[in-house]
């Protein structure tokens, strides 16, 4: 005991560190603030520091190689010792933080906690919350198994709906035009040090706010905030009515945060880890794909909407959402904090509650949309293949052999997920194609890794084909200005 009080005196004559970390320790708060109400921020801190350990030790065995990845996942299940422990306990861990993460900006909000003076206190907890999906997201591309690799289709059908930037950003997120190596060493970035430097940087303004502008008081009804005299009446109930949050005020957070680890480590150890299911392949269509639990109410709402609606909701809906919860403090920053006196604000949440409930339920059993039902060996008209050169022909092979029927229809005998080909060289130029079968984009996958040079020249030559009697393919017409015929 001597010995380590004179290392801790040398190094605080050094750092001068204790008086500064006493004053944090020891900050004042409202004797009714150290409630169960307060205790999910701390245990969010607390699952934060369980998924960096777990996070590092993944770090030092996972393989950002799209040839290795699904292979390195199965030898840390089955091979490293504890390994799928470690793997169960950050997947838990992911999931348990995203939850204590909304139950508490739920709590905030029912509690008046984003008014004033804590305004962007609430902001940094809304882009804590993004990054915290962004963290979940991005770990399940990592797995690279058949549901990571739709998707992240799917997120990049998304993402390059955004008008002007899409096209860049689904190149910035990919690595390029297709999901390849490149793909997963991005992801394996983001993961790893760009959102987690994100969430480190956010959570320690979050806890320096917290710090100077003290614990939100227990709202009772008819105390009424207001920006004039609420930083005084803040300070002379913490006088009056105070206590240092240790030792007096962190029980119950400490509490709650064991039983949450507790709870982590249950479901790792009885339930396992997430994944990995089989191997990603474009070609195999014939699958149902579904996200993890935090997204799957969107999912089930993109199954839902019909095609003509999803670019819309993507894109306008979640736009809004976010510039509700930016805008929020300043237009209602005082008032009444107690949920008591505000149905309305009670309403919303249960209202929100019911709808993302519903949805995530749904989730689970909805069918992936469009129903793609139709049989991969639907032999291809025969009037496709009259009087078709050999390219042509060994195109229609491929067609058949990567299963394109499976979405797409010829003479209304296919899937319905992809639009059907009947007249899709008369819609698309050679060039267009081609572009279309390597990069993928809307819901189609990118089959540039699937398929050989000569299968994409045989494939774009058979889909050259496909057009009405009597009505021209399309053409470049740039093509034609520079040489004064078609190319």
């Amino acid at each position: 005991m001597r010995l380590l009080n004179r290392v801790s005196q040398w190094l605080d004559a050094r750092l001068q560190l204790r008086e500064p970390v006493t004053k944090v320790l020891e900050h004042p708060i409202p004797r009714k603030s150290a409630s169960w109400f307060y205790v999910f921020g701390s245990a969010a801190l607390t699952i934060f520091m369980l998924q960096v350990v777990t996070g590092v030790l993944l770090a030092l065995l996972y393989v950002p190689s799209a040839a290795d990845a699904w292979n390195g996942l199965q030898s840390m299940n089955h091979q490293v010792a504890a390994g799928w422990f470690i793997r169960a306990l950050h997947g838990w861990g992911s999931n348990f933080m995203l939850a204590v993460v909304v139950i508490h900006m739920v709590q905030v909000f029912l509690f008046g906690a984003y008014k004033f003076p804590r305004e962007l206190t609430w902001i940094l907890g809304v882009f804590l919350l993004l990054v915290t999906l962004g963290m979940a997201f991005t770990g399940q591309v990592l797995r690279f198994d058949q549901d990571a690799y739709w998707g992240l289709g799917i997120g990049a059908s998304i993402s390059s709906r955004i008008p002007g930037v899409g096209g860049a950003l689904v190149k910035l997120l990919l690595g390029g035009p297709i999901i390849a190596g490149a793909t997963l060493s991005r992801f394996f970035a983001l993961h790893v040090f760009v959102v987690p430097g994100l969430l480190i940087g956010f959570v320690a303004l979050h806890l320096l706010l917290v710090i100077k502008l003290g614990i939100n008081d227990w709202p009772m009804p008819g105390r009424v905030v207001r920006r004039s005299t609420y930083l005084q009446e803040y300070k002379e109930l913490t006088h009056r009515d105070g206590m240092p949050f240790v030792p007096a005020g962190v029980g119950k957070d400490i509490i709650f945060s064991g039983a949450i680890l507790l709870a982590i480590v249950a479901c790792a150890f009885f339930l396992g880890p997430f994944g990995p299911g089989g191997q990603p392949d474009p070609t195999i269509i014939q699958t149902a794909p579904r996200p993890d639990f935090f997204f799957l109410w969107l999912y089930a709402l993109l199954s839902f909407l019909p095609p003509a609606y999803e670019t819309p909701f993507l894109l306008i809906g979640p736009a809004i959402g976010l510039i509700v919860l930016l805008v929020l403090p300043f237009v209602a920053g005082e008032g009444e904090k107690s949920w008591k006196r505000r149905p309305i604000a009670v309403l919303m949440v249960m209202l929100l509650a019911g709808v993302f409930g519903s949805l995530t339920q749904l989730g689970l059993h909805t069918p992936w949309s469009p129903v793609m039902d139709a049989w991969s060996g639907e032999p291809i008209p025969a009037n496709f293949l009259v009087h078709r050169t050999p390219l042509e022909r060994q195109g229609a092979l491929v067609f058949q052999a990567k299963q394109c029927h499976t979405c797409h229809a010829l003479e209304d005998r296919g899937g319905q997920r992809g639009p059907p080909l009947d007249a899709v060289a008369v819609r698309l130029t050679p060039d267009q194609l081609i572009r279309q079968v390597i990069q993928g984009g809307g819901n189609m996958p990118a089959y540039g890794k699937s398929l050989s040079p000569a299968e994409t020249t045989a494939l774009v030559a058979f889909m050259g084909t496909l057009h009405p009697p009597g009505q021209a393919p399309a053409r470049d017409a740039s093509q034609t200005v520079l040489y004064g015929k078609e190319p």
